[in-house]
């Protein structure tokens, strides 16, 4: 697998290797061997979560807190998303900065999230699979939230407004000044 690092500290595209014959198409999406000696990062996954989503769904910012945060390798079995990261690590050289890229079935390009990033994604396509890997179990108390239209950030979401479908809880997540009290 190919691993770039991203403009943020810690967070990395991980391309498959993608082997094709006339059975059909066979690829490793992780090994945690390989992304050690590449990133300096030893990861065990705990949880996989998947949801399959309308067109124009956006979900998003989100993350955990304290000690209940979690890392997450992010991918789309099915279908396109606009996959966005904000680093909300105070400290960080990047704290505040995002970072945005498309993930799909056909180009098979996975996110790797580090702990202290808020996640958030985009339906660009009707009936996308988004399938996630987390290192920490989900825990509604840790639960935070970034507003998806914080005008500070400025993120492409890449939908017309009229296209979005945003719940009625990440439509009462903070600004992103706010989200860390």
């Amino acid at each position: 697998m190919k691993i770039e690092q991203t403009l943020l500290s810690g967070c990395f595209v991980i391309t498959p290797k993608t082997f094709e014959d006339s059975r059909g198409v066979f690829s490793e999406t992780f090994n945690s061997k390989t992304f050690e000696e590449v990133t300096g990062i030893s990861q065990d996954f705990v949880q996989d979560n998947q949801s399959i989503s309308r067109y124009g769904v956006v979900r998003g910012l989100h993350f955990q807190r304290g000690s209940l945060a979690q890392a997450k390798l992010v991918r789309v079995v099915k279908g396109r998303v606009q996959d966005i990261v904000v680093d909300v690590r105070e400290g960080s050289e990047t704290f505040g900065k995002s970072f945005s890229i498309e993930l799909s079935a056909a180009n098979g390009k996975q996110l790797y999230v580090p702990r202290g990033f808020a996640h958030g994604f985009s339906v660009l396509e009707e009936g996308s699979i988004f399938a996630y890997k987390c290192d920490n179990f989900y825990d509604k108390e840790s639960e935070s939230g970034i507003i998806f239209n914080d005008s500070d950030l400025n993120l492409d979401w890449r939908l017309p407004k009229n296209d979005m479908i945003i719940s009625e809880k990440d439509l009462e997540l903070p600004l992103f000044k706010n989200a860390l009290l």
